[in-house]
C-alpha cells in the first residue's frame, strides 16, 4: 500500500501485503463484508492507518499499489487494473469495478482515493518526458499496466487457459491457475483474484515457503546440497515428525497469531535432513491443500508449471510432485514474472489482446517432467492429514494458541 497527499508526495513507508498487523481489522471487517478478508488485502491496512496513524490517514488523496506507484512516475497517471486491485478487498468481483459499499466500511473518503480501472488489454499511459530523460527512453512510448506478480508470472509460463496450475516457490509460495469463470471460495482458502487476461485467476498464498527450509539449512550450518542429501535419503511422511511452518504467523490458514512447530520428535530423529525435509513437506503441505480446494470448484488441473527459487530443488520438486500427484513442467525462464510483463507490453503495443498474444508465443520449458510416483501417495495423504490436525489443535479456532498474540 503506497498512501500519497494532495502533492502527491508518498506520506509513509509502503506496508506490504505480508504485515499482518492489521489481523484485528481483518477479523472485523469481515464481520462486516460476510467473507473471510485476510490482513494481506489492502484495505485492512486502510483501517489499520485510520486508527493507529490518524494524522498520516487525514492526509491521503490517493492509494496506490507499488506498481501501480511505479507506473504514475513513469506516466503521470494515477490508475490501476484488476489483477493486483484484487487484493485490495474493494473490488467487486464481477463486473470488476469498485464496490463502494466495501470502500465506505472503512471510511467514506476513500471512495475520492482511488484511481479509476484500466481494462487488462489497456496501458497504463504513456511514458512522461522527464521519466523518460531520465531512462533514456523515447517519450511518448506506451506503458504496461504490469500487475500483480502471480497474474504477470501465469502470463510468463503460459498459463492463459484452464487446465495449467502454476506453483511458485519463493519467499511466500502460492498457487494460482486461470479460471475463465468467477470461483467464490467462502471459506477465504481460494481467492477471487482476477488475472491479466481478463479473465479469472484464483489463487492461494502463503506467508511461509521458501524461508522456512532455509532457516533449517542455516542453523545446521550446512550447504544446499548437503544438506538436500541428507534429506533425500529420509523417507516420505519423516517417521511421523511434523513441522508447522508458521513462522511468520500465516495468511492461508488465516492465523496471524500461530508459530512455528516441530512435533512428533524422538530419540535420533532430530537429525538435520529430517527436519530439513519436514520442513519442505510442512511448507508443501499448506500449498496442496489449494488444489483440493480448486478441485471442490470444479477446477480440475492436468499439470503443474513450477517457478521461484525452490523450484531448482530436486528433492522439493520431487516432494511437490509425489504430494500433489501431478506432473511437473520447468520454465527456462527463471524470471517468469518479468517475461509476463514483457509478453503484455509487447501485445498492448501491437494492439492486440493479451491472452491471445501469450497463447501464440510458445513458452520454453525444460525437457521431460518430473511425474509423480503413485507409490508414496498413501504416506503423503497420511501426513498431510496429520499436519492439518496438528495445526488446527494448535492454532485454530478455540485452540490455546489462538489468543496467545
Amino acid at each position: 500500500m503506497v498512501v500519497l497527499d494532495k502533492d502527491n508526495m508518498v506520506l509513509r513507508p509502503a506496508k506490504l501485503w505480508c504485515d499482518v498487523t492489521s489481523a484485528e481489522e481483518a477479523e472485523e471487517l469481515s464481520r462486516v463484508y460476510g467473507t473471510t478478508l485476510v490482513p494481506s488485502f489492502t484495505a485492512t491496512k486502510l483501517l489499520w492507518l485510520k486508527r493507529h496513524e490518524p494524522d498520516v490517514f487525514a492526509q491521503v488523496a490517493t492509494v496506490l499499489l507499488p506498481h501501480n506507484y511505479i507506473n504514475f512516475w513513469l506516466t503521470g497517471e494515477a490508475v490501476m487494473e484488476a489483477s493486483d486491485a484484487s487484493g485490495m478487498g474493494f473490488l467487486s468481483e464481477n463486473p470488476r469495478l469498485w464496490d463502494w459499499e466495501r470502500v465506505k466500511a472503512v471510511d467514506p473518503r476513500l471512495c475520492d482515493c482511488l484511481p479509476p480501472l484500466r481494462s487488462a488489454n489497456e496501458p497504463a499511459g504513456r511514458l512522461q518526458p522527464d521519466a523518460a530523460e531520465r531512462l533514456g527512453l523515447p517519450a511518448g512510448i506506451v506503458v504496461g499496466p504490469g500487475g500483480g506478480d502471480n497474474a504477470m508470472a501465469a502470463l510468463g509460463v503460459g498459463a492463459v487457459e484452464e487446465g495449467t496450475l502454476v506453483l511458485s516457490l519463493g519467499t511466500s509460495g502460492t498457487l494460482f491457475g486461470p479460471s475463465m469463470g468467477l470461483i467464490e471460495d467462502p471459506t477465504g482458502i481460494i481467492c477471487p483474484f482476477a488475472d491479466a487476461t481478463g479473465a479469472w485467476l484464483p489463487l492461494l498464498c502463503t506467508i511461509n515457503c521458501a524461508g522456512v527450509p532455509e532457516e533449517v539449512r542455516q542453523a545446521h550450518g550446512l550447504s544446499h546440497e548437503e544438506i538436500t542429501e541428507l534429506a533425500s535419503r529420509e523417507q516420505p511422511g519423516c517417521d511421523g515428525v511434523t513441522f508447522l511452518p508458521f513462522l511468520g504467523g500465516e495468511r492461508t490458514p488465516n492465523w496471524p497469531h500461530a508459530s512455528g512447530a516441530l512435533l512428533g520428535l524422538r530419540v535420533g530423529s532430530s537429525r538435520p535432513g529430517l527436519v530439513y525435509r519436514a520442513a519442505l513437506e510442512g511448507v508443501t503441505f499448506l500449498l496442496a491443500a489449494g488444489k483440493e480446494r480448486l478441485r471442490a470448484h470444479g477446477l480440475v488441473p492436468d499439470e503443474l508449471r513450477v517457478v521461484g527459487g525452490g523450484a531448482r530443488n530436486r528433492l522439493w520438486r520431487r516432494i511437490v510432485a509425489d504430494a500433489f500427484q501431478l506432473p511437473l513442467r520447468f520454465p527456462l525462464e527463471p524470471e517468469a514474472a518479468a517475461l509476463g510483463g514483457a509478453l503484455q507490453a509487447a501485445a498492448i503495443d501491437r494492439g492486440q489482446r493479451v491472452g491471445k498474444f501469450v497463447s501464440s508465443h510458445g513458452i520454453a520449458l525444460e525437457e521431460g517432467a518430473t511425474l509423480p510416483d503413485p507409490g508414496v501417495a498413501g504416506a503423503y495423504r497420511a501426513a498431510m492429514q496429520r499436519s492439518r490436525a496438528l495445526g488446527q489443535a494448535l492454532f485454530g479456532e478455540g485452540s490455546p494458541g489462538k489468543g496467545a498474540h
